[in-house]
């Protein structure tokens, strides 16, 4: 594979990403099985179905599994995030999720490439501002507090599922934040998925006037060389419009899109 071959990097991302899973599973959350779907219960504000591919199901197969979603997440009164890719078969599939009632959201790219030329990067932060690792709760509260001010919605949900993340196994995540003085100005965390070469990339929101100054590029390049250190060859990310130019300049490639497909009772 050569690092920039965007179908062999999709490859890789499907056999080694999908099913996105939790590993290990923290307290209070379950895996159900339906056919090739896999339910995610108790991760987060809404449950979550993933899968590595549905198995040639079509037409009143496929139609079945997904009324059989809105069903149970009916009946729990919970809403429920079905997350489509790009390539994923049947082509009709987000028009069937549409029809059973789930809503799209952003789309965002997925994004992956060679570890170590982002580990190689060396950019520059602004004069005050420090990266540093944390675990504590207390942390975590800023950071939910500095996304709030980022997107105007409620992030409590977030200070939670990363501290059960950090309990059940904290080798397996790494939470970075990005501060000048008191203040939170951006923050991101890596996984480092079990049995796989990829680690995997994710918040990244930054305040309004700390945007442009070098800070997102020096948070991924400081969990790059995470990676690196544990062995991680490949990084995937799913970004917004903002951060893909970034992190293609970086060396990384576009491989698919992700929607989520939200039902809400």
């Amino acid at each position: 594979m050569t690092d920039l071959d965007a179908r062999a990097l999709r490859d890789a991302y499907d056999t080694q990403v999908r099913p996105e899973l939790p590993d290990p599973v923290p307290a209070g959350v379950t895996i159900e099985r339906d056919g090739p779907l896999f339910r995610v219960l108790g991760l987060d504000q809404r449950g979550f179905l993933t899968y590595r591919t549905l198995d040639g199901l079509v037409g009143a197969e496929l139609d079945a599994l997904i009324a059989r979603q809105v069903e149970l997440f009916r009946a729990r009164g919970e809403a429920v995030e079905w997350k489509l890719a790009g390539h994923d078969e049947p082509a009709d599939l987000g028009d069937r999720l549409r029809a059973a009632g789930f809503v799209p959201e952003d789309e965002e790219t997925v994004v992956a490439g060679p570890v170590a030329p982002l580990a190689a990067a060396v950019p520059v932060l602004p004069e005050g501002v420090r990266l540093r690792e944390v675990t504590g709760r207390t942390d975590l509260e800023r950071i939910a507090a500095m996304e709030e001010e980022v997107w105007h919605d409620d992030r409590g949900h977030l200070v939670h599922g990363l501290a059960r993340e950090i309990e059940a196994d904290p080798q397996s995540i790494t939470i970075v934040v990005a501060e000048a003085g008191e203040t939170v100005v951006s923050a991101g965390w890596i996984r480092y998925q079990a049995g796989t070469g990829f680690a995997s990339l994710w918040g990244g929101s930054t305040l309004p006037r700390w945007r442009r100054k070098g800070v997102y590029r020096a948070l991924v390049a400081y969990r790059a060389r995470l990676a690196q250190q544990r062995g991680r060859t490949l990084v995937q990310v799913d970004c917004s419009p903002d951060s893909r130019p970034i992190l293609e300049r970086l060396g990384l490639v576009a491989v698919t899109t992700t929607t989520p497909y939200v039902y809400t009772p």
